[in-house]
């Protein structure tokens, strides 16, 4: 079975409320039933063949489990011919991993992976049920928290260049006012300046990792999305050590001069910890 998927795994990550859950029936129980339905996947979780949401999904269509092999996937009909990554789509996403995070760790599902019907999904759990057991263990209890660390400078070339005895040097060399520098000297600096950037940031992520890795699982270092990033660091904690993570972060941020900026947020589902690839 083929599937349909109109965006990547950057989720919108807003926890906004969610109705009560409802175990009475509801209008769309007759077509959420219906095996011939396209179904919108949000997360894989141990088995609970009773989980229901009512007028929680995208659309405000009930939540359910589909569920073999010991394995549930948690999903709703799609209300419509397609489905947008609209904010408010996006946050219905959320919102149910929100829930589901109360009791249980779920791996969360890209936005806008879809399923042809019950059948297609209850093949795609038996048929990866090992891979998805193993990893809904190793998440088992845990949550995501993020880290991100920046240098909050107005300009960071200059907070650079007064910090390094050879960046300075070069600087003067070949923007002086005697000088003219060529193309080739101007890519010469913007590779020392580079390399002088990775350096600290690999000394200031290390860090920052040692203060941080009793009380973690697994770091998973992310991409930095600016020159100005130093470290987005995704961590796998167990679910009653955010509080002590969150003083622990603050600790290491007080080691830091104010040209540093700490950011932290969570908890999240496991989004940086699934490494699944399963086809419908």
């Amino acid at each position: 079975m083929d599937a349909e998927t109109w965006m990547d795994g950057s989720l919108f990550k807003e926890g906004l409320p969610m109705n009560e859950a409802c175990a009475t029936s509801s209008p769309l129980v007759e077509s959420r039933t219906d095996p011939k339905k396209r179904l919108f996947l949000y997360a894989l979780v141990q088995a609970t063949p009773e989980f229901h949401l009512e007028r929680a999904g995208i659309g405000e269509t009930d939540v359910y489990a589909v569920t073999a092999s010991g394995i549930s996937a948690v999903v709703s009909t799609i209300p419509g011919p397609r489905l947008r990554p609209e904010r408010r789509n996006l946050a219905a996403h959320q919102g149910v991993l929100n829930r589901l995070m109360e009791s249980t760790a779920p791996l969360p599902m890209t936005f806008g992976t879809i399923a042809q019907g019950e059948d297609a999904v209850r093949k795609m759990l038996a048929r990866n049920s090992n891979a998805i057991l193993k990893q809904l263990a190793q998440v088992a209890g845990k949550v995501e928290m993020i880290l991100r660390v920046k240098w909050d400078v107005p300009n960071i070339f200059e907070y650079f260049v007064c910090r390094n005895g050879v960046l300075m040097a070069a600087r003067d060399q070949l923007f002086g006012p005697d000088s003219a520098p060529t193309q080739d000297d101007r890519l010469e600096i913007g590779r020392l300046f580079e390399r002088v950037v990775s350096e600290e940031r690999e000394e200031h992520t290390l860090r920052v990792e040692k203060a941080l890795s009793t009380y973690c699982a697994e770091i998973k270092r992310n991409k930095c999305r600016s020159e100005l990033d130093i470290m987005n660091l995704a961590c796998l904690i167990p679910k009653e050590m955010v509080k002590v993570f969150e003083e622990k972060v603050l600790h290491a941020a007080e080691s830091f001069d104010n040209s540093f900026a700490f950011d932290y947020s969570g908890p999240w589902p496991p989004y940086n910890f699934v490494k699944l690839s399963l086809e419908l």
